[in-house]
């Protein structure tokens, strides 16, 4: 069976509630699919009204009519202010069946709480209330996400993205602050070891970064290049040379005065610093592009050295005041064994080079940073584009 693409749409109210990470786990947790593309969106009205006609004419007159009109009341700007909607892109094959599985079905009917198990997504963070006096009439109603039941409405609605994501913002900056002076964005890549199968590390991970109350303006997934590994951590390789090769050439020295049972002077020592010492850290650091990229330098044709890496990333921007030292805070020190009990990298990270999460250091690092992952841009609405270019 062929592969097909479907999305999840996280409402405005999940995002707000930093509840983001609570669904993100769902969906990577429980299906074989591949999350292809993730952006946060910030619909206007022309997109809500065509979402909820697109929605609307399909037949399912119950529960689509409700969500239809949430679309068009909660989605669309309000007191001059677009909002933060979080679109995710999966594919597999029966892509649309499973995610709508995962995020689950809405009740038509008055549904007594003692009933709900909190087996999907929507019944863990969905909201849908009747009437006391009318079980006809809804008082209130939050899906939680939005997810096509089949290839046909998902496809009639990629379209619709498609012709909105063209020229639109990866990062939705839709707050005034009181003193913007105060403010800050920091960049977080959650790492390519949380990606090698099924797992809500990832989720988890976004759900432990919540806790700062810094809002999430943008979020893509990517792959770093060769080229984009080597620039990022390039500041990385001197570090390691200066801590690693000193520590490795007397480590050397002592090997060999060991088995040879010889006495090697100072100068030796320094010799081995200089040769084994910087291999070993040379070495080191060449781990580090191949755990980011999936490439050793020395492998890669220079060819290919901008090409896409094997591996995958997801990167998420954060905006708020003292937005780094909050998400470094939370992330915990580079050794995961020297973190404290509830950081990031001590619940999840295996050792100093798979520390499972990456956080800026710097408003200097956070720009320099941003220009090598190329924020601004999203490959999101080029994998909808070559989608339906091949239907």
């Amino acid at each position: 069976m062929s592969k097909t693409i479907s999305y999840v749409l996280v409402t405005p109210y999940t995002v707000a509630k930093s509840r983001t990470g609570g669904v993100i786990s769902r969906l990577l947790s429980q299906t074989d699919l591949e999350l292809v593309g993730a952006q946060m969106i910030a619909p206007d009205m022309e997109f809500c009204n065509e979402f909820a006609a697109n929605l609307r004419r399909q037949n399912y007159p119950n529960d689509i009519t409700l969500l239809a009109d949430y679309v068009e009341q909660n989605l669309r700007p309000s007191g001059g202010r677009k909002h933060r909607t979080l679109l995710l892109l999966f594919r597999g094959e029966d892509a649309c069946p499973k995610l709508m599985n995962i995020c689950g079905h809405m009740h038509h009917d008055n549904v007594n709480v003692d009933t709900l198990s909190g087996e999907t997504i929507r019944d863990t963070y969905a909201d849908l209330i009747f009437s006391p006096d009318d079980p006809a009439k809804v008082t209130y109603f939050e899906p939680a996400v939005i997810t096509p039941r089949n290839q046909k409405e998902a496809d009639e609605d990629f379209r619709l993205f498609e012709k909105f994501l063209e020229g639109a913002e990866n990062l939705i900056r839709n707050i005034k602050y009181a003193d913007p002076s105060l403010i800050e964005q920091t960049l977080v890549i959650i790492k390519p070891d949380n990606w090698t199968q099924p797992s809500s590390k990832p989720g988890t991970i976004i759900d432990m970064f919540s806790r700062t109350g810094l809002r999430i303006i943008g979020i893509k997934v990517h792959r770093f290049s060769l080229a984009e590994a080597l620039d990022f951590y390039g500041p990385v390789e001197s570090a390691l040379q200066g801590k690693l090769a000193p520590i490795f050439g007397k480590k050397a020295k002592e090997i060999l005065e060991r088995e040879l049972d010889i006495s090697l002077d100072p100068a030796c020592e320094n010799v081995l610093i200089e040769t084994v010492g910087s291999l070993y850290a040379q070495d080191q650091f060449r781990r580090i592009i191949k755990y980011m990229s999936g490439t050793r330098p020395e492998e890669c044709p220079p060819e290919e050295a901008g090409n896409p890496g094997q591996v995958m990333c997801l990167i998420l921007y954060y905006e708020g005041e003292n937005a780094i030292k909050k998400i470094r805070d939370v992330l915990g020190p580079t050794d995961p064994l020297k973190a404290p009990s509830g950081t990031v990298r001590r619940e999840f990270g295996s050792n100093v080079m798979e520390n499972t999460a990456h956080a800026s250091d710097s408003p200097e690092s956070v720009e320099r940073e941003q220009n090598i992952v190329r924020i601004h841009e999203n490959s999101l609405p080029d994998i909808i584009s070559a989608y339906l270019a091949g239907q």
